[in-house]
């Protein structure tokens, strides 16, 4: 069985944990939505990772600024402003006794439908909230021998098909990926854009690092990834050359390191692609990254608590 970026360690403590459905906190044995549900029947709806360090969501605002964009976006009221989010996932919190190492799936769909089809005016009775928290730390592993990926014909599409900045529950296109990778032999697929360049995997944003430089996609076709974007300005803030730009297979196959960028595992080292391993197995600008990247979450976590 192929591993992924999302690899966790066991945690018995997962089999009971309690979930959010609509203003109740109930066992996740109980936690169930309609099958006339938008989510359900069509993929309806919006969803946001986030992670619990030290009783602290880490960079909050900006997963809500992505989560109510996305929403507006494509007219899904909420039905609660960022503080009632937030009051939820605190709730949710605190019924599980949770303070660190666990990650939160917010998922938000347009409600239940009146009738089995897709017109969003069948979602009459309001939206519909669910909020999983699970004890979550990445396992070990994953830093060690890092993601074999490889390469598939299911392309990051143009933003008038599907836009990649949204996170929807519509991710077909993504499992069609990961699909095509683990046929392929690899653990995810690395994903190009309509013109052939080097774009994301199928659940993280792509780096590479050559001579010293760090490169990942323009961003116009890729997931608008908080991880993302913290890793950027990190390099920027540091002295470490960072560029957002096409770039091709060629490159990619010639790097020195390559990483994943995501908010469960932060940086995933890159084995190898299509079969081809990246560089010599040592990763310096991954670990100094990595480094960096602790250190901004301890100020985060340090500026919340100062402030709470």
């Amino acid at each position: 069985m192929p591993q992924t970026t999302h690899d966790a360690l066991e945690d018995p403590r997962n089999a009971d944990i309690r979930i959010y459905v609509n203003g109740k906190i109930v066992h996740r044995d109980e936690a169930k939505v309609s099958v006339y549900d938008s989510g359900f029947m069509l993929g309806d709806g919006m969803w946001e990772g986030m992670r619990l360090y030290d009783g602290v969501w880490a960079f909050f605002d900006e997963h809500m600024d992505r989560f109510f964009d996305s929403c507006k976006a494509v007219s899904l009221d909420p039905g609660m402003d960022r503080q009632g989010v937030f009051e939820a996932l605190e709730a949710t919190r605190r019924a599980n006794d949770m303070k660190t190492d666990a990650h939160c799936r917010l998922m938000l769909t347009r409600g239940v439908k009146v009738k089995p089809f897709q017109h969003p005016s069948l979602s009459q009775s309001g939206p519909t909230l669910v909020i999983i928290i699970e004890h979550s730390r990445p396992a070990d592993h994953l830093q060690s021998e890092g993601i074999r990926l490889a390469t598939v014909p299911q392309v990051r599409g143009l933003p008038m098909s599907q836009d990649a900045k949204y996170n929807s529950h519509s991710k077909l296109n993504c499992v069609i990926a990961c699909l095509q990778a683990e046929q392929a032999g690899a653990d995810e697929a690395l994903m190009l854009d309509p013109h052939g360049f080097v774009n994301t995997t199928n659940a993280c944003n792509f780096f590479i690092a050559r001579r010293g430089e760090v490169w990942t996609s323009t961003g116009d076709y890729c997931m608008n990834g908080v991880t993302r974007q913290k890793v950027i300005d990190l390099c920027r803030a540091n002295g470490i050359p960072i560029f957002e730009r096409n770039f091709s297979l060629v490159e990619a196959y010639g790097a020195d390191e390559a990483f994943l960028t995501g908010t469960f595992g932060a940086q995933t080292p890159v084995s190898e692609i299509d079969g081809k391993a990246i560089g010599n197995g040592e990763r310096p600008v991954t670990q100094r990254i990595r480094l960096l990247y602790k250190g901004l979450i301890a100020d985060e976590v340090s500026r919340a608590q100062a402030s709470s």
